[in-house]
């Protein structure tokens, strides 16, 4: 049941049975004082009423009439409170004063439990005495029942005073608490809205400054989930258009590259066929129109396999990386032999994965154009190595591998802007769960990825 309050409920109820404990101690510490309070009292009004007997007592052999004497004596006493005041024997019961008293049952007196706690049994005393030479005693016995009912009544005002006052307080602290834990339910329709996609939402900072520190930080991550979303639609989009552009241009390489050689094909094929109709055909004719059909399937077994690097590495699949990496810098080097090209690839690298390798391919032959044709370097270094955990990636634990490609050139302007291969290498490597960072100086260019290995791996 406990599990089931709120924190709100938890600290009003730990509230109300701290008062009620205080209280009750309170209340259980006046009736544990009670009992020497009404014993010190008949022990104060024993004493005092036995001295005045004694007082009295010493003058009542020269009274004419000491019996009579006596008897008035005797009633005149248990007039007092808290006493009464009997002869040997006489019935040992109190005076009319005194039952008066005890049987009074009005507001003020006690219950009788408490009588029976505080004041178990009476108190009496015999106080021996002689009438011309003929020995008694008076009995004097103690009835504090003013004395129980002035206890009693200040622990009914205590506890009605005490019951007020926690009463209040339990209110005034509860008032405190809950204002104090009023921000926790709007903290918590904020992560509704944000969980249902309203990264807008923002919390007013209000209420204690743990509290206030909460507000801040949903705000700050409602802001960095928004911020997310936003990027991840622009980089969904950026794909989009990446692939819209990639298809553009295979279509109109398919269209300038293949469309004239299968127009010629289709000329000589139909040359072949008219000589072919003729009757006998020239064999120099055949040659001519055959070669010609050759010189234009070789042609396009190039530009076939041109559009096929393009779609997807040649060899990447079947060599591996380290065999395509090393077929690729090959032809770079024997087109660009004035260009010295450097080659570190580790061989701790392991396997990777088929989107990481072919990521990682991308990425250095992008790299390679973008310096062969803009850097004017005379030197390049590819490093291909493998990558901690936590080097930039979000796909804790997953490895991966650290690409670096670094040039001597002139570097970047600084007004320059990436062009669309690698920014298309770049979110391709952000959407992996990597990450990609150029850095230009006086010395050259320098483009390090870190590519995360594929989840299955």
């Amino acid at each position: 049941m406990w599990q089931r309050l709120s924190l709100r409920a938890r600290i009003n109820l730990l509230l109300a049975l701290v008062l009620m404990l205080g209280l009750a101690i309170n209340v259980t510490r006046l009736v544990l004082e009670a009992g020497p309070r009404v014993q010190a009292e008949d022990q104060s009004v024993i004493r005092l009423a036995r001295e005045f007997i004694d007082t009295i007592v010493v003058g009542l052999n020269e009274a004419p009439d000491p019996e009579a004497r006596l008897n008035q004596t005797v009633q005149d006493l248990n007039r007092l409170r808290h006493v009464s005041i009997t002869r040997q024997g006489e019935a040992v019961e109190k005076s009319e004063t005194a039952q008066s008293l005890d049987g009074n049952a009005d507001a003020r007196s006690p219950p009788a439990w408490f009588v029976a706690l505080v004041h178990p049994e009476k108190t009496a005393v015999n106080v021996p005495i002689s009438i011309k030479g003929k020995p008694g005693s008076l009995l004097i016995t103690s009835h504090p029942n003013d004395e129980m009912a002035e206890i009693w009544d200040g622990i009914i005002t205590q506890l009605q005073i005490g019951a007020a006052i926690a009463l209040v307080l339990f209110l005034i602290t509860s008032r405190v608490v809950s204002r104090a834990l009023a921000p926790i339910q709007t903290l918590s329709d904020a992560m509704t809205k944000i969980e249902a996609g309203g990264y807008d939402t923002r919390v007013k900072p209000d209420g204690p400054p743990e509290l206030t520190a909460i507000c801040d930080k949903l705000n700050h991550l409602a802001a960095t989930l928004g911020n997310a979303v936003d990027d991840k639609r622009r980089l969904a989009e950026r794909i989009v258009s990446l692939q819209d552009v990639e298809r553009k241009e295979i279509a109109r390489e398919l269209h300038d590259e293949f469309g004239p050689y299968l127009f010629a094909l289709r000329a000589h094929a139909s040359a072949l066929t008219r000589l072919a109709d003729g009757g006998a055909p020239s064999a120099e004719a055949t040659r001519k129109h055959g070669s010609a059909i050759l010189e234009q399937v070789n042609a396009l077994q190039q530009t076939n396999r041109r559009v096929l690097e393009k779609l997807r590495p040649v060899g990447l699949t079947e060599l591996g990386l380290r065999e395509a990496l090393g077929a690729l810098l090959r032809l770079w080097g024997e087109s660009h032999p004035d260009v010295t090209i450097e080659t570190a690839i580790s061989q701790t690298l392991g396997d990777t994965g088929e989107t990481a390798d072919l990521t990682i391919y991308r990425t250095i032959q992008e790299s390679l154009t973008n310096v062969f044709r803009h850097a004017g370097a005379t030197c390049v270094s590819v490093t291909v190595e493998p990558a901690e955990p936590s080097s930039g990636m979000s796909a804790a634990g997953r490895g991966g591998a650290r690409v670096r490609v670094r040039d001597n050139g002139g570097g970047l302007r600084a007004d320059h802007k990436l062009g669309l291969g690698l920014t298309g290498m770049r979110e391709r490597i952000l959407a992996l769960g990597g990450s990609l960072t150029i850095a230009s100086g006086d010395h050259g260019v320098t483009v390090e990825a870190v590519v995360p290995r594929d989840a299955r791996y």
